[in-house]
């Protein structure tokens, strides 16, 4: 209806978001119905497990900031927002959210799935539900059904905290946002050349001098086991499993200039502060070698309670390929005593992966046909893969030429190359069955702060979670550049850096 020749056209009706609008895209939509409105005698309610009462409370305190209700988390009632666990075709992570005009219920078999589908309730709601302060609403979630189950098992972030030291707090902030799009796996990249970011008790100078310094020469930092041990908990909490990273046998060498007997000539180097890969390697030969690494894995794995341990295991230019291959015929044996499972860059599979092992590709489009196949066969014996193409999904990667952060020795790394390709048939000759899942590393040569982090990984990190978790067929740049262009108002309201790519609509609402 036109709007009256003497006075402004009305303010439109609100209207909830559409349950398709929501990143990653779910498995299957069935909008229809009265939506649900939060109101102030809303409840959250749960059953009587603490697990459903923590993913309960986690949600109240994500809405009572913005809609300045009460929200009381109970076991009685009825209507509401309803958490409940129940066997379903959900697996472990998916879940199905009923939404109508007497409440909205989210259902999953585990507890994770009803974490994730609170993050898609979230999406739901106005995007002011994110802010710090009361907003005026009002709370509308449309009404109809979302049935949804990850396509893969692994879809991870890595952090490089090496090249430059991130505090818990930072890590922390990182963890939220990850969660925000069903991220589930926490890489920590723990050790390199330029810094060691764990204290280990039987080797105690890897941490106060091998990680006294940085990339450019900063102070550096550690993490001592107490912090480490909150990063995990933290992670939990938001469902995802840290698997931390000690790099080996090359980019070593914070560690081994902390330790004159694990070089070769008995001669420590100086701390490093550049960016240059390659030039270090453990003394492979020295049995005190696979001493320190007994240590560092034994210390390590017993603060970890996820299932695996990354060894590293790229760029040993340093380290001759007889020698790379008797460093892992060593060296993994060890990662099972301790009753965890490998994973290794790539580089793993020029030697022989341990049963179970994860082989993490991050080469290129371009990356010869020999070495692909040499992953494709260890793929095809039996070694599981995360795909992590660096001119893909490397959010250190330049977007363009003018982006003031970042490399580009993979090229530059735009939005819309980040999402278009699909993780299941990249490497050719690779079983389906055989990839797990995806990873989207941040690498900190450039990288100093959380603003730094946040600028390089949004717009991209959205579309990396949405390979890993929607079905193939969902994926369409065309559609998904609109549901991303919707993100940007929520990235506002939670103080999010992030970068405005040219390839995508952003809305009035997008600085």
């Amino acid at each position: 209806m036109a709007a009256s020749v003497t006075g402004a056209a009305p303010a439109p009706a609100a209207s909830p978001t559409p349950l398709d609008r929501v990143i990653p895209a779910p498995a299957s939509v069935a909008p229809g119905g009265s939506p649900y409105r939060i109101t102030r005698g809303t409840q959250i309610r749960v059953d009587g497990s603490r697990e459903t009462r923590g993913v309960g409370e986690y949600l109240a305190r994500v809405l009572r900031p913005s809609t300045g209700y009460r929200l009381p988390v109970t076991a009685q009632g009825a209507g509401g927002i309803r958490l409940r666990l129940a066997n379903g075709p959900f697996g472990s992570e998916g879940y199905r959210l009923d939404s109508g005009r007497h409440g909205v219920t989210i259902t999953a078999a585990r507890p994770a799935g009803l974490f994730h589908g609170v993050q898609t309730l979230r999406q739901l709601l106005p995007t002011a539900v994110e802010s710090d302060s009361v907003q005026p609403g009002p709370w509308l979630v449309a009404g109809g059904t979302i049935t949804d189950t990850p396509r893969y098992g692994w879809r991870g972030a890595m952090l490089d905290v090496s090249r430059h030291f991130f505090t818990v707090d930072q890590v922390k902030r990182y963890i939220d946002q990850l969660a925000l799009y069903k991220i589930n796996k926490l890489h920590l990249h723990l050790s390199d050349d330029q810094g060691w970011r764990i204290a280990i008790d039987s080797w105690p100078r890897l941490a106060t001098h091998g990680g006294s310094t940085e990339v450019g020469g900063g102070p550096g930092g550690y993490y001592t086991k107490a912090d480490y041990k909150e990063i995990v908990r933290y992670a939990a909490s938001r469902y995802l499993e840290v698997v931390p990273e000690i790099d080996m046998p090359g980019h070593t060498n914070a560690a081994l200039a902390s330790y004159a007997e694990l070089n070769c000539d008995g001669v420590a180097p100086p701390l490093y502060t550049g960016t240059e890969v390659g030039f270090s390697s453990l003394c492979v030969g020295k049995e005190i070698t696979y001493d320190f690494v007994d240590d560092v894995i034994r210390e390590l794995a017993a603060l970890t309670p996820g299932r695996y341990l990354h060894i590293g295991g790229d760029e040993a230019h340093s380290t001759s390929h007889e020698d790379y291959v008797t460093f892992m015929d060593r060296v993994q044996p060890i990662i099972a005593k301790y009753g965890k499972t490998v994973v290794g860059w790539h580089q793993l599979t020029g030697a022989t992966p341990a049963k179970g092992a994860l082989a993490q590709y991050w080469g290129l489009d371009g990356t010869s046909a020999e070495e692909k196949e040499r992953v494709a066969e260890a793929a095809r014996n039996g070694t599981g893969v995360i795909l992590s193409p660096a001119d893909r999904v490397y959010l250190d990667m330049k977007y363009t030429k003018e982006t003031p952060l970042g490399l580009s020795w993979a090229g530059y790394v735009e939005v819309k190359r980040s999402y278009d390709w699909d993780p299941g048939a990249y490497l050719p000759g690779v079983p389906g069955g055989a990839v797990r899942g995806v990873e989207a590393p941040m690498w900190s040569e450039t990288l100093e702060n959380s603003g730094h982090i946040e600028f390089m990984a949004f717009p991209r990190l959205p579309g990396v979670a949405e390979l890993g978790w929607s079905p193939a067929a969902s994926h369409d740049w065309e559609r998904y550049k609109v549901r991303l262009a919707a993100q940007a108002e929520r990235w506002d309201a939670l103080g999010i850096e992030w970068y405005r790519s040219p390839q995508v609509p952003w809305g009035a609402g997008g600085r």
